[in-house]
């Protein structure tokens, strides 16, 4: 009889073991503005039944709110941007390193954690603009090319701190070491035609008024802008393609370390690589998808095809504090 008890005692709290890890609700903390990921959480949520609760804020106070709430978090999902931002969060011991088969077929490795701490979902280059008006295209080649003296007074640049530009840095210093692309940066800053942008979307209005010639900005801005204003005299250019390519980066995500339903968090990550996701992502942002099986969409298609750079995106993590030094050293804003 006393077994029987024991034995009923231990059913009881596997039961309640298993209702406390019912995916009744996934938590989602998301650096992702709320109009870009709620159409993705809504068809999971009418495929699956699964009502997903998402909490926007920026990168950095969703890391120490992370931090914060260890153990006593209820996040199951970090999304965020840049994989500089996912690399700090990866060390900082927030994010949960998966094995997962699915990810690994759906996303290419230079877009993943190496220890599958994080995966990406959508892609965005990083790259130069021109006006039509003042540029003709055979006049642009790299990056670094923009540090030449013919480009004096004609430069246009976002803030270094921004991530963006910290990561275009960091994989600059992977290609070249740091003393040559501080070399780089600090043309760069001679080169500008006024002080620095607080985001690309004004940059990119400062190219088409005159204000400047050719800047650096991320694609997904410009799809915004264009669709807005479809008569904008600023198209991209794709730089670097005799060589190492296009600098891409990504928005991605991982399943936090202390998720309360980290099995249903997994599922909801595997499922934003898929095709069905990944359209959706394409799609609501102008963005490129992260699953080289998906297309994008076609106005991002009519921007024209690109070489990427194959180097890891975790680069960008790797150097970002020695990035960040470079630029403040370069006089970089």
């Amino acid at each position: 009889m006393q077994l029987r008890s024991g034995f009923l005692a231990t059913l009881a709290l596997s039961a309640l073991a298993g209702t406390a890890q019912a995916a009744d609700e996934i938590v989602v903390y998301s650096a992702r503005i709320d109009e870009l990921i709620k159409p993705v959480f809504d068809a999971y949520t009418a495929k699956t039944g699964t009502p997903i609760k998402f909490i926007t804020d920026k990168e950095a106070p969703l890391l120490a709110r992370l931090k914060a709430e260890g153990e006593n978090t209820p996040a199951d999902l970090l999304i965020t941007v840049d994989a500089g931002n996912l690399w700090q969060a990866e060390q900082e011991g927030v994010l949960k390193p998966l094995k997962s088969s699915t990810i690994e077929a759906n996303i290419p490795a230079q877009y993943r954690s190496s220890t599958g701490a994080w995966t990406g979902l959508s892609l965005r280059a990083r790259t130069i603009f021109y006006s039509t008006e003042r540029v003709k295209p055979e006049e642009l080649s790299t990056y670094e090319a923009l540090a030449d003296k013919n480009w004096e007074g004609r430069l246009c640049l976002r803030t270094s701190k921004k991530v963006y530009n910290q990561s275009l840095t960091a994989t600059l210093i992977e290609a070249h070491g740091a003393a040559k692309t501080e070399e780089i940066v600090k043309g760069w800053v001679n080169n500008l035609a006024t002080d620095v942008f607080a985001d690309d979307t004004a940059l990119l209005q400062a190219i088409d008024a005159g204000q400047c010639d050719v800047g650096i900005t991320n694609t997904y801005y410009y799809g915004r802008l264009a669709k807005q204003q479809p008569g904008l005299k600023v198209k991209p250019f794709w730089p670097n393609q005799a060589d190492r390519g296009v600098h891409v980066n990504l928005s991605g995500a991982g399943v936090t370390q202390h998720a309360p339903h980290a099995e249903a968090a997994q599922q909801l990550l595997e499922w934003m690589t898929s095709a069905e996701a990944q359209s959706l992502f394409a799609d609501v942002n102008q963005e490129y998808p992260a699953n080289p099986a998906v297309k994008p969409s076609a106005e991002v298609a009519a921007w024209g095809a690109f070489k990427a750079d194959s180097v890891p995106v975790e680069v960008a993590g790797k150097r970002q504090a020695e990035a960040t030094k470079l630029m403040d050293r370069a006089g970089w804003n």
